[in-house]
């Protein structure tokens, strides 16, 4: 028996790992994220499985409902929304889980950042303007920041900033960061990034407040950042003609000598 943690994707049924897919088929359990993991992925599960929404449901009510499996030697699919390694809850499970002696995998799912991004159409990091991508939040009655994790600090490295479940806050957003990228620097917002209803708002730090409405709430995503949108940006050096490389050497002494 095991449990198997799957990232179930940013929304879209389609936006799942082939392995999660298999791995859903499989379980004759499956634990479901009720408020954020779309019920077209519970189309994988097999005829008669025990399906849990998980969403009105204790840390304590799940881990029961998991050992009752276990018990039962009969593998869970424990669905998350997005990917495993941000904001899922899932350390404090696994901790639990190696307490109790239960086996447990982790499949990754299609972050809600790379759906957004994908949404705009857009390349995060583009030569000269951005090369790193910060994925943060403010603080939540769920969670606290760090004292050293601030949207301040973040935004001085002129870095692009991904940030989530913050949509409620976003004057405080706005006013943190226009000192640091200025009032012009492009913001877009990803409502739903993926699903039938998804909504993009593109505007700068200036204007975004007008664009916002109060339909945008929880799974809502804002970008900042220079890339978004940009048009003048240097031309990556990978596909130069001149540019040496292992697969397409140049030169009379190339890099790469055995590769030619």
């Amino acid at each position: 028996m095991t449990v198997h943690f799957i990232g179930a994707g940013p929304g879209a049924p389609d936006l799942l790992t082939l392995r999660g897919r298999d791995l859903i088929a499989a379980s004759p359990v499956c634990l479901y994220a009720g408020s954020l993991v779309p019920e077209g992925v519970l189309a994988h599960c097999p005829p008669g499985a025990r399906i849990v929404n998980t969403a009105p449901m204790s840390l304590d009510e799940i881990i029961a409902e998991i050992a009752g499996a276990h018990a039962a030697g009969l593998d869970v699919a424990r669905l998350h929304s997005g990917d495993l390694s941000i904001w899922s809850a899932m350390g404090e499970q696994l901790r639990r889980l190696r307490a109790l002696g239960i086996p447990y995998s982790v499949t990754p799912g299609v972050p809600s950042f790379s759906a957004a991004a994908a949404a705009l159409e857009a390349e995060l990091t583009l030569p000269g303007l951005a090369q790193t991508v910060v994925l943060t939040r403010t603080p939540g009655r769920a969670s606290a920041m760090p004292e050293g994790e601030k949207l301040a600090a973040f935004a001085a490295t002129g870095a692009v900033l991904a940030i989530h479940l913050s949509i409620h806050l976003l004057d405080q957003v706005v006013a943190e960061l226009t000192p640091h990228y200025g009032a012009d620097c492009p913001v877009a917002i990803v409502w739903r990034a993926s699903w039938p209803e998804q909504r993009i708002v593109r505007a700068t730090l200036a204007t975004l407040g007008a664009f916002v409405g109060g339909e945008m709430e929880r799974t809502a995503l804002i970008l900042v950042g220079k890339t978004l949108g940009a048009a003048d940006f240097d031309e990556s050096r990978l596909y130069a003609a001149d540019y040496d490389r292992r697969y397409r050497p140049v030169g009379a002494e190339p890099r790469f000598p055995e590769a030619s």
